[in-house]
């Protein structure tokens, strides 16, 4: 498949890294633009690859097959306006990586018939190990789909969900998974400094302990639950912190957790409208 031509509207951390993967993935720098009203973003972008930069919307997505609406939800409309004139007459297809925007709020101001894909990614894709949920318009075809599958994909995981009400569940689970995950890490720290240990230490041993986990449950085939049992000796230390955790509530303290902000993509779907 060739390469598309792809332009960034917006060029934060999420616009920097997205590219950066591309590059990386062998993605020419000749095929990428990119434009944001502040200079400094764009030197940044400039610092990773050279690729074309204005701070000019309509610049940037001349003959783009694949925009990157990489802007914060309250700016997008006027965003989608500026570029809406060229996405309609040009066919290409447009991803969204803000949150809380639905495709009929963007389908209002770019238009109706042109392909809209929704992406929830994560802040790990700074480092090329993200995890993205994906969503398509009606109009988006197979081969733009495949086009945000290489461009997603060149900065972690991928996974297309059936309906747009779903993100919302993507939005808890991965979305805002990573800042559990640090709480987590920070209490198994604080506690370990309690128990004695120099700080470097237990930041040290907590961050690897999270790292050799992680890869154990991605880079096999066995089940999370047969994992934890293999580390939990019969009558062992394991076994008691288990239990205590499961005395406390875990499971419903995370439920209650992802909830709330799953109902708080869905406020803010209704918010910005």
């Amino acid at each position: 498949m060739e390469k598309p031509q792809v332009a960034f509207i917006g060029a934060g951390n999420m616009a920097s890294s997205i590219l950066g993967g591309l590059i990386e993935a062998g993605h020419p720098a000749s095929k990428i633009s990119a434009s944001d009203p502040y200079p400094p973003s764009l030197e940044n972008l400039q610092a990773i690859a050279p690729v074309r930069v204005s701070n000019s919307n309509e610049e940037a997505v001349k003959d783009a097959d694949v925009i990157i609406l990489a802007v914060k939800p309250q700016v997008m409309a006027d965003a989608c306006t500026s570029i809406a004139g060229a996405l309609q007459a040009s066919g290409a297809v447009a991803i969204s990586i803000a949150a809380g925007v639905t495709i009929d709020s963007l389908q209002r101001r770019l238009g109706a018939e042109v392909p809209v894909i929704r992406c929830m990614p994560n802040t790990p894709a700074l480092l090329g190990c993200g995890a993205s949920g994906l969503f398509a318009s009606a109009q988006v075809s197979d081969t733009q789909k495949a086009f945000a599958d290489s461009i997603l994909g060149a900065v972690g995981v991928n996974s297309w969900v059936n309906t747009e009400q779903e993100l919302d569940a993507i939005t808890a689970l991965s979305g805002s998974g990573p800042a559990y995950f640090f709480m987590f890490l920070e209490s198994m720290i604080k506690v370990g400094i309690e128990l004695g240990l120099e700080k470097d230490t237990a930041n040290l041993l907590a961050k690897q302990t999270a790292l050799g986990a992680s890869r154990m449950a991605l880079e096999n085939d066995i089940d999370l639950e047969e994992l934890r049992r293999r580390v939990t000796s019969p009558g062992g230390t394991t076994e008691r912190a288990v239990a205590s955790f499961e005395q406390g509530g875990l499971e419903d303290v995370v439920r209650k957790a992802m909830v709330a902000c799953a109902d708080r993509a869905k406020e803010m779907s209704r918010e910005m409208g």
